[in-house]
C-alpha cells in the first residue's frame, strides 16, 4: 500500500456477521446460486459502499490473462494422460476412490513428515478425488468439465433427476485450432465469467446500492488479450 500510494480498508468479519447474510441470499440473487464467496462479496460491497458509490472490479483478468492454475495444470495432466493406457488410468482412479477425502486428509497429516514439501497442499483428499475423476476422462473437454463441476455426477444433487447436456461439455462449442489452455480460457470467458463471477458481484453490489464497472471487459482489452501468444 505504501509503495502504490493506496489507502486500504480492512474489515474483520465475525461468524455471526457472515451467518446473518445467508437468510438474505434468496432476496439478493433471486435464484439458486452455487458460489460460497457470495457471502464475503456481499460484505465487501457493503463496506465499499460506505466510501464510494462506484467501484472498479478486477473480474475477467484471470480468464483473459491465464490467471487460474487449472489452465496450466490441466494441460500438463492431459499431455500425460493421453500417453497412459486407459485401463491403467481406470485402475488408478478406482484405487484413489477407495478412501474418502477425510481419510486421505488424515493420512497426509500423519505422514507429513515424510512427504516432500512440494507435495504438501491444502485439502489433499478433495484434490485426490478430483484427480480420480479426471483419470477416467478420455477427452480434454471432459477434464475441463470435471474441474469446473462442484458435484459429480450432478444428478446426485436431487434424487431421480436427470442432467441436461451442457454447452461446456460439447466439443463443438470449443475453439478450433487452439491449444487446451486457450480453449479453457475461452469457455470460462463465455460461461463461468457471465454466469457466475459477474452475477455474484453485480447482484451483491446492487443489494448494497453500489455500482460496479469491469474495465477488463472493455472490448479493446479483450481483443489485446486474445492477440497475445500463450507461451506454456
Amino acid at each position: 500500500a505504501h509503495h502504490l500510494g493506496t489507502d486500504h480498508q480492512e474489515l474483520y468479519v465475525t461468524p455471526e456477521q457472515a451467518s446473518a447474510v445467508i437468510p438474505r441470499l434468496p432476496e439478493i440473487y433471486d435464484e439458486p446460486f452455487s458460489d460460497s464467496s457470495q457471502v464475503p462479496t456481499f460484505l465487501m460491497t457493503s463496506l465499499t459502499q460506505q466510501h464510494v458509490t462506484v467501484a472498479l472490479s478486477g473480474d475477467a483478468g484471470d480468464e483473459l490473462f491465464g490467471g487460474y492454475n487449472r489452465y496450466f495444470w490441466a494441460t500438463r495432466m492431459w499431455n500425460r494422460l493421453r500417453r497412459c493406457p486407459r485401463s491403467l488410468r481406470m485402475l488408478s482412479a478406482s484405487l484413489l476412490g477407495t478412501l474418502s477425502a477425510k481419510t486421505w486428509d488424515s493420512a497426509f497429516g500423519a505422514l507429513s513428515f515424510a512427504i516432500p514439501r512440494r507435495y504438501q497442499f491444502n485439502n489433499p483428499g478433495d484434490k485426490l478425488l478430483k484427480l480420480a475423476s479426471i483419470l477416467k476422462t478420455s477427452d480434454p473437454s471432459d477434464i475441463y468439465g470435471e474441474l469446473v463441476t462442484h458435484w459429480s455426477p450432478s444428478t446426485g444433487i436431487v434424487i431421480g433427476s436427470s442432467s441436461r447436456e451442457s454447452a461446456v461439455l460439447d466439443p463443438g462449442n470449443w475453439l478450433q485450432q487452439a491449444d487446451f489452455a486457450e480453449q479453457m480460457m475461452y469457455m470460462d470467458l463465455m460461461t463461468y465469467l457471465p454466469d457466475d463471477i459477474l452475477v455474484k458481484v453485480d447482484r451483491a453490489a446492487m443489494a448494497t446500492s453500489l455500482e460496479t464497472r469491469v474495465p477488463f471487459l472493455d472490448h479493446r482489452v479483450v481483443e489485446f488479450a486474445w492477440s497475445v501468444p500463450l507461451d506454456l
